[in-house]
């Protein structure tokens, strides 16, 4: 593949007929590049500014603030038949999903991919692109405002280039994991990242966004479920952050203190008045759905557990053992697991990631067998080593 730059010139489309144009020529590509830019500072919603896309024939810069139909361009990029390249694919599929509720597939994600040749899992874009094709991106326009019109030059040489060398990474990562065995690693890792599910925002489970929930007593805590979820709807229904609605502190303290009538509520230190005048009484009302529960119908938090002193020896043991299953493989070992997941098997669960798929087959049997005896851990000349003992 050859590593010097691209010289397809670089195309905004801000009109029908200029997106009529790139879909045509789109339409035999079997493989594009997507890439976004938005901006998520002042709403709910991420705010679609830009939409990159390339192939081998065309780089193009789509415009949708200009263009009030995107039909044409949605057929491509959620065609079956297309693979969609992106680099940290999270937050541009959930923009996807949040503005046209589907998830476009399938998809290989660079970064994902990336981990499994030995690269940190959160390695970026201009870093791999650095290391794999030897290009240096100049990143100075990432911070910048993508809804101001008219973008610069420099803006749009900047969207571009995010889409432009993922055709290149492609086949060499591709050919790397077609080399070590590992294209079908993959598969599962995909199916998580496109699931639609793992992107709905559900206003029930909002209360577990709130740092400090964990302290609150039970008749707390359902406060503070019913508040969060109200938090929730209205950022959702007024497209604002949710603590433009409502802080995380005063959150708490409401729950802390259950005020159940105007004159406590106006009580509460730092609540904003003109929230008080406008949704008082249904702050109120959230907080009596919580003070009327049965104490039998009341949430708990499951406490976390803590590792006896020997589990703490063996969970450290469980992830050197981790880290050189890592090293011998050239993958990254956050790829393989956490120090969540092996404290739970340390604890005796079974049903965890860890213990499924490649990742079972490559390091979660053998720390089964470490904790089994079947396999030893020895020190030789500054190296960890792993023996087997089993003497079948």
């Amino acid at each position: 593949m050859n590593n010097q730059q691209k010289t397809t010139e670089m195309r905004y489309v801000d009109t029908p007929q200029a997106l009529t144009e790139l879909c045509q020529e789109l339409q035999s590509a079997e493989v594009i590049a997507v890439d976004t830019e938005f901006i998520r500072e002042k709403t709910y919603y991420a705010k679609l500014c830009l939409i990159q896309v390339a192939s081998d024939s065309v780089i193009a810069c789509v415009d949708p603030l200009a263009l009030n139909n995107l039909d044409e361009l949605l057929a491509i990029l959620y065609s079956p038949d297309k693979l969609k390249l992106f680099h940290a694919a999270w937050q541009d599929l959930e923009i996807f999903f949040d503005q046209w509720e589907r998830i476009p597939t399938p998809v290989f994600d660079t970064q994902i991919a990336a981990a499994l040749l030995g690269f940190s899992d959160q390695i970026g874009y201009a870093n791999l692109a650095e290391q794999l094709v030897g290009i240096q991106l100049d990143k100075t326009a990432s911070r910048t405002d993508w809804a101001q019109r008219p973008l610069s030059p420099q803006q749009l040489a900047y969207a571009a280039d995010d889409v432009n060398y993922l055709l290149q990474l492609y086949p060499i990562i591709l050919q790397r994991l077609t080399k070590l065995g590992r294209n079908s690693w993959l598969e599962e890792d995909f199916t998580a990242l496109t699931d639609p599910a793992s992107y709905a925002k559900s206003a029930e489970l909002a209360w577990q966004r709130v740092s400090g929930h964990g302290r609150l007593k039970p008749r707390q805590l359902a406060a503070l479920q019913r508040l969060a979820a109200w938090r929730e709807q209205q950022a959702c229904q007024r497209n604002k952050p949710r603590k433009w609605i409502l802080s995380d502190d005063i959150l708490l303290l409401l729950a802390r203190h259950l005020p159940s009538d105007y004159a406590t509520l106006a009580k509460v230190r730092g609540l904003p008045e003109r929230l008080l005048n406008q949704s008082g009484e249904e702050l109120i009302a959230s907080i009596n759905d919580a003070l009327a529960l049965a104490d039998n119908a009341l949430p708990t938090l499951s406490q976390k557990e803590r590792l006896t002193p020997d589990q703490e020896c063996l969970a450290d043991t469980l992830m050197a053992y981790l880290r050189l299953l890592a090293q011998e493989n050239q993958i990254s070992p956050a790829s393989l697991s956490t120090r969540k997941e092996i404290e739970k098997i340390v604890r005796g669960k079974r049903d965890i990631p860890l213990l499924h798929g490649w990742r079972g087959h490559l390091a979660g049997e053998p720390l089964l067998n470490l904790m089994d005896g079947k396999i030893a851990l020895t020190i030789k000349n500054g190296q960890l080593n792993a023996i087997s003992t089993d003497p079948a």
